[in-house]
C-alpha cells in the first residue's frame, strides 16, 4: 500500500512540474506555424508539436558573419534546406530527416515503404517530452537552437584558421529575430566559440583572438502545396537541377530523375498572351546598401523583368527595398544582401529549395561590398593621369565600377532564379549576364576607351533560359517538344551553353567557354588587351593616385594593370589542344565535338608566347622610380607584388610571376596529353613536341640586345626550364608526355652546351640536378606568388 501511494505521489509531483511549463504567467507566447513559448527566467524556448509525422522544411542561416572571405562565414549565409518531421519514440520526440534521395513515387504504399526501409534516414535531434496536452507535446527546443548547426567550428578548422569549440556558458537565445508567422517560425541564438585563431586571416577580423561570436538563425517552414508543376531538366538549358532516384519508375525509364529548380509562376489569365502573375517574383534589396550602389543594384536586378515580359508575363519580376519591419532571413522574402568583409571575395546567389520538387522557396543573394572598389581600382590604373589637376576627378572610375555592380546584381539574382553560369556567352556579343565579364577596353585614336567596359541589360541567352524554365507550355504540344524547340531555336541562333567544369583553367579545353574574357576570338582579344596594357603602362604616372597618398598605393594600383592580360591569356591557352563541344543529346541539332583547326591552334600558341616575352613583361625602366620601398604601415599584402629583393620593388620578379602564370596553364599535363592524342589521330594537327620546341625557341633560345630586357628574359627562361622538367616527372603526365618532354630537354641541353654563357651554365647545372633524381623534382618557387586574381581586381589593405 505504501509503495502504491509513493508511486502515485511521484507521478503527481512529476505531472505538476511538467504542467508548470505552459501554466507559467511570465511566459511569452508566440502563435504561428508552430506555437512556442519563451521563458525569460531560464532563457528557454518551449515548442508545441501538434502534428507528428508531418513533413516541413528546416533551414539555418548565419545572421552575422565573421568578416573574411577566406574563412567563408558571411552575414546572411544559407545553410542546408532539408525536409524534417517529428516522430514520437517513447518519452521523446525525434526530429527526423527522411531520405529524399531515394524515393518511390507511387500509390502503392508497400512499395513506398520498401524503399524507405532500404535506405537510412537521419535523426537530427532527440527531445524529451516535457508536457502533453491532449494531442500536443511540449519540448524544450533550446539545446537544438544552441548547437553549431551551421558548422562554424568545422569550417574554421578545415580552413586551418584555428581550433574553436562551442562555449555554451557564453551562448544564449536571441529574441530580436525570433518570430512566429502562419507559415513559418523563426528562431535565433547567439553562439560563442572559444579557442585560438591560428591564421592571420582570422586574427585580423576578431576583436579577441580567443573568442568568436555569431548569431545563428533557424527556420521551420510550411512546405508548399502540391500545385507546383515540375519542369524537365535538360543539360543544354542552363537550368540548375535537383536529382533523386525514383524506384517506382518503369524499367524502360531512367531511375534517376532530374528537374530544373525555379520559382512558382502562374498567369492570372492562362489563356491570355500577356498576363500578370498570380503571385509575382519579388526580390528585396538590403536597405543598408548605400547610394549610388543601391540604385545600381536595383537597376541591374530589374533587368530580368525583360525576359519574363518576353514569355508573356507582365510585372512578374519585381525588385523593391526591403521594408523596415521585414527580416531578410524570413523565408517569405527573396533578398539581395550587401555583405562586408575585410578582404575582397566572391558574391553568390543561393536558394532555399523544396527538395521534393525543385521549387525555389527563397532566393538569397550576397554581394561583397568591396567588389565595387576593385573595379574602381582597375579604372584608376587605366585612365591617363586622372588626378593630375583634381583629386576629386573620379566620375569615370565610379561610372565603370557602377556598371559592373549592375551586371553583378543581375548575375547573382540569376543564380537564385535557377540559372547556371554560361561561360560560352562572351563569344556571342555578351549573350548572358551569367558569364563572368572582364571589362572591355578599346583603343580609339591611341587613347583607352572604357565607355563599353560592361554591357547593360540581359542577353539573348538569358531570354532563352528564362523561357525554358518559366514559360507556359502551350496546350497543343508536349512539354518535351516545347522545351526542345526552345533549345533548337537557341542553337540555330548560334547560342551555346557551357558551364563551370568545362570553363575552368588548368587543363581546360573548351575553345569558347572562359572566365573573365571577351570577344569572339580569344586570340584577337589577347592581342588587343596586350596593346591596351602597353598604352596604359606608358601613361602610368604618379597622377594615378591622389595628392598625399604614399607611392606604395601607386604600386598597388599598378597591380591590376600589369596583370591585365592574365585572364585573356588563360582563354587563349585553352585553344591549344582545344575542343569545341556541346552537351549534346540524341535528336538535338547541336554538334557533339570537334578538334580546333590547326591554324587557330598555331595562332593561339604564337600569341601566348608573346606573354613570355621580355618586351611585353618588362616594366619600362623609367616607371620603376614610381615604386620605392613600402611606406610605414603600408606593408605588402597578398594583393601586392611580392619580392625576391627584400624591401625593393622586384622588377625581374614581376616578369617571372607573369610568366609563371602562363606556363602553369600551357604545360598542364592534361593539355599535354591532348596534344599527344590529337597529333596521333590527326597528324596535321600540332603535337606536344611542336609546342614545346616553339616554346623553347621563343624564349630560352632568343637573345636581347638590351641588358635589362635580357635579364628579364632570363627570369622567364628559368621558369620555362623548371616547368619543362616538372612536366617530365609529373605523376599525372602520361608516358608519351614524359617521353616527348624529356626529348626536348635533351635537345635543349645540347643547345646550351653549344652556346655557353653564365646563364646557360646555370641552366645546365639545373638539368644535371634534375637528372640525378627526376622522381624527386618539383617546381621551385623562384617566381614570387601572383597577387590574388578572381574576382578580378585588387583592393589595398593596410599592413
Amino acid at each position: 500500500m505504501k509503495l502504491h501511494f509513493y508511486l502515485l505521489f511521484t507521478f503527481f509531483i512529476s505531472f505538476s512540474l511538467h504542467a508548470q511549463i505552459t501554466d507559467k504567467e511570465d511566459l511569452e507566447k508566440y502563435k504561428g506555424f508552430f506555437d512556442f513559448y519563451y521563458d525569460g527566467s531560464e532563457d528557454k524556448i518551449y515548442l508545441e508539436v501538434k502534428d507528428l509525422n508531418e513533413p516541413f522544411l528546416y533551414t539555418h542561416f548565419l545572421t552575422t558573419g565573421v568578416g573574411s572571405n577566406d574563412v567563408g562565414l558571411d552575414r546572411g549565409q544559407l545553410g542546408d534546406g532539408v525536409i524534417v518531421e517529428f516522430r514520437k519514440a517513447g518519452n521523446k520526440l525525434l526530429l527526423v530527416q527522411p531520405n529524399q534521395k531515394y524515393r518511390a513515387l507511387t500509390d502503392n504504399l508497400q512499395e513506398k515503404k520498401s524503399v524507405e526501409e532500404a535506405f537510412s534516414f537521419s535523426v537530427l535531434y532527440g527531445f524529451e517530452i516535457k508536457e502533453k496536452k491532449v494531442n500536443t507535446y511540449i519540448i524544450d527546443l533550446t539545446p537544438f537552437l544552441l548547437q553549431d548547426a551551421h558548422g562554424v567550428s568545422q569550417k574554421i578548422s578545415r580552413g586551418k584558421h584555428g581550433n574553436f569549440s562551442l562555449d555554451k556558458t557564453r551562448s544564449a537565445l536571441s529574441l530580436e529575430r525570433t518570430e512566429a508567422f502562419p507559415e513559418n517560425v523563426e528562431f535565433e541564438a547567439l553562439l560563442t566559440f572559444s579557442g585560438e585563431a591560428k591564421s592571420s586571416t582570422l586574427r585580423e577580423v576578431l576583436p579577441d583572438r580567443s573568442s568568436l561570436s555569431v548569431l545563428q538563425h533557424h527556420s521551420f517552414v510550411k512546405l508548399p502545396d502540391d500545385n507546383y508543376q515540375k519542369r524537365i531538366f535538360d543539360p543544354r538549358s542552363g537550368a540548375i537541377p535537383i536529382a533523386y532516384y525514383d524506384y517506382a519508375a518503369p524499367v524502360h525509364e531512367p531511375i534517376l530523375k532530374r528537374f530544373a529548380i525555379r520559382h512558382r509562376l502562374e498567369k492570372k489569365d492562362p489563356g491570355a498572351a500577356v498576363s500578370e502573375p498570380v503571385e509575382p517574383i519579388v526580390y528585396y534589396l538590403d536597405p543598408g546598401t548605400p547610394e549610388p550602389v543601391r540604385s545600381a543594384l536595383l537597376d541591374g536586378a530589374r533587368w530580368w523583368n525583360e525576359a519574363f515580359e518576353n514569355i508573356g508575363y507582365k510585372n512578374a519580376f519585381q525588385v523593391k527595398i526591403l521594408p523596415k519591419d521585414a527580416d531578410p532571413l524570413d523565408v517569405r522574402y527573396n533578398v539581395i544582401q550587401w555583405v562586408h568583409r575585410s578582404t575582397r571575395g566572391w558574391s553568390y546567389g543561393a536558394s532555399v529549395v523544396d527538395p521534393r520538387t525543385g521549387e525555389i522557396i527563397k532566393g538569397h543573394v550576397s554581394l561583397g561590398s568591396l567588389r565595387i572598389r576593385q573595379d574602381f581600382l582597375i579604372a584608376q590604373a587605366l585612365i591617363n593621369k586622372p588626378f593630375e589637376e583634381n583629386d576629386e576627378n573620379h566620375e569615370k572610375m565610379l561610372e565603370m565600377a557602377l556598371a559592373r555592380i549592375r551586371q553583378l546584381s543581375a548575375h547573382e539574382v540569376g543564380h537564385t532564379l535557377g540559372f547556371a553560369h554560361n561561360f560560352a556567352a562572351s563569344v556571342n556579343a555578351r549573350a548572358s549576364v551569367m558569364d563572368y565579364p572582364h571589362p572591355q577596353f578599346r583603343l580609339k585614336d591611341g587613347k583607352i576607351d572604357m565607355t563599353e567596359a560592361y554591357d547593360t541589360g540581359i542577353g539573348e541567352w538569358d531570354k532563352v533560359t528564362v523561357k525554358y524554365s518559366y514559360a507556359d507550355v502551350p496546350e497543343n504540344i508536349s512539354e518535351r517538344a516545347f522545351l526542345n524547340k526552345v533549345i533548337s531555336e537557341a542553337t540555330a541562333n548560334g547560342l551555346q551553353f557551357i558551364t563551370d567544369s568545362d570553363a575552368r583553367a588548368s587543363g581546360g579545353a573548351h575553345v569558347n567557354a572562359h572566365l573573365w574574357d571577351n570577344g569572339k576570338s580569344a586570340v584577337e582579344e589577347l592581342e588587343d588587351v596586350l596593346e591596351v596594357r602597353k598604352v596604359a603602362i606608358q601613361n602610368f604616372s604618379e597622377d594615378n593616385i591622389r595628392t598625399n597618398e604614399p607611392f606604395s598605393v601607386l604600386e598597388d594600383v599598378f597591380v591590376p594593370l600589369y596583370f591585365l592580360h592574365r585572364y585573356q591569356t588563360e582563354a587563349a591557352v585553352k585553344l591549344i589542344g582545344g575542343l569545341d563541344y556541346n552537351y549534346a543529346v540524341k535528336g538535338g541539332e547541336e554538334d557533339t565535338f570537334q578538334v580546333l583547326e590547326k591554324r587557330l591552334q598555331k595562332e593561339a600558341l604564337e600569341e601566348v608566347l608573346h606573354t613570355l616575352s621580355a618586351e611585353v613583361l618588362a616594366i619600362p625602366k623609367e616607371k620603376l622610380d614610381l615604386f620605392p620601398p613600402r611606406a610605414y604601415r603600408y606593408a605588402r599584402s597578398r594583393e601586392s607584388f611580392q619580392s625576391n629583393t627584400g624591401v625593393a620593388f622586384d622588377a625581374l620578379g614581376a616578369a617571372a610571376t607573369a610568366s609563371e602564370f602562363t606556363l602553369s596553364l600551357l604545360l598542364h599535363p592534361e593539355r599535354a596529353a591532348r596534344l599527344v592524342q590529337q597529333n596521333a589521330i590527326y597528324p596535321d594537327q600540332p603535337g606536344l613536341r611542336e609546342v614545346l620546341e616553339k616554346l623553347v625557341s621563343g624564349t630560352i633560345q632568343k637573345t636581347k640586345k638590351d641588358e635589362y630586357l635580357q635579364k628579364v628574359q632570363n627570369s622567364i627562361n628559368f621558369n620555362v626550364l623548371q616547368h619543362l622538367m616538372a612536366l617530365a616527372v609529373n605523376d599525372n603526365s602520361i608516358p608519351q608526355v614524359k617521353a616527348e618532354t624529356n626529348k626536348v630537354i635533351n635537345d635543349l641541353e645540347a643547345w646550351l652546351e653549344r652556346n655557353p654563357n653564365v646563364i646557360h651554365q646555370q641552366m645546365l647545372l639545373e638539368i644535371e640536378n634534375f637528372r640525378r633524381d627526376p622522381a624527386a623534382y618539383k617546381v621551385q618557387p623562384i617566381a614570387p606568388k601572383i597577387p590574388d586574381g578572381s574576382p578580378i581586381g585588387s583592393i589595398m589593405c593596410e599592413g
